[in-house]
């Protein structure tokens, strides 16, 4: 197997075990067939902007030109910062892209991932973003219908709960199993401010995630392209974003958005 072209994050598809396939140029590759085999990842020496494609030396915010990064919709302050969204004020960068983005129902959640954290997500990215972020399972919290005011909520629970995922932990497989998701989010629902429990969702349902990675690695080191040209080792699995090599190191494909690389089995 040998393939060329831009990065794009690996799509995937959420049966009994998650299914991966790596976005390259016009090619999808199925990555779970390549676990257990020699894998080359090579990089071209060119980073094309993901959405206006063109070439910028530097990536910004997973895969944008400068430019881009400065205008598009995809970049806005909102998008790491969901309560500052303003298009249910008829802001945006872009109010046609916030109609379909930002102007719909969005969930926020719950998710164990290395532990307990809370997120934000569209509702048109359940699994996906969970499934991304490598959560070992979630319950989804509550449902609003901009994402300002899912922001508003993940914000009030950020006093209590944490919104980030330790990576490391993550890919090492240091979970906090035991968290009864039910219980946390009973518990989150009492903590949240009143004027915003009306968005609670009675849905209690626990969704599980497996990853195809047999063994955690006991050590984890990242592979960059900024730092080596070519690579080359055994896939062990993959999980979150990450392919995970026998070695331990691992290849974040999200941080490589729009870089013109390679990758070769035997």
């Amino acid at each position: 197997m040998k393939a060329e072209g831009n990065l794009l994050k690996m799509a995937t598809q959420h049966p009994e075990r998650v299914d991966y396939y790596l976005n390259i140029g016009n090619d999808q590759v199925y990555v779970n067939d390549l676990i257990g085999h020699p894998l080359t990842l090579t990089w071209e020496h060119q980073i094309n902007c993901i959405r206006c494609g063109r070439k910028t030396s530097k990536s910004f915010f997973q895969g944008y030109c400068y430019p881009c990064f400065l205008k598009a919709p995809e970049t806005a302050p909102c998008i790491v910062h969901p309560e500052q969204c303003q298009a249910q004020e008829g802001i945006a960068r872009d109010m046609e892209w916030s109609r379909t983005h930002c102007l719909i129902d969005h969930y926020v959640y719950l998710a164990v991932s290395s532990g307990l954290k809370v997120g934000v997500t569209r509702h048109t990215q359940i699994p996906t973003r969970w499934i991304d972020q490598g959560a070992h399972k979630a319950i989804k919290l509550a449902r609003t219908p901009n994402r300002h005011l899912a922001g508003l909520i993940e914000v009030d629970l950020k006093q209590h709960l944490a919104d980030k995922t330790n990576w490391q932990q993550m890919l090492k497989g240091q979970v906090k199993r035991e968290v009864d998701l039910k219980e946390e989010k009973a518990r989150a629902s009492q903590l949240l401010s009143s004027d915003l429990r009306q968005y609670l969702v009675d849905e209690d349902a626990v969704t599980t995630i497996t990853y195809p990675l047999d063994q955690h690695p006991a050590k984890v080191k990242s592979l960059s392209f900024d730092k080596e040209d070519e690579y080359s080792g055994r896939l062990a699995g993959v999980k979150g974003q990450y392919l995970i090599f026998e070695d331990g190191r691992v290849f974040n494909v999200r941080k490589h958005n729009g870089y013109l690389a390679g990758i070769s089995s035997a």
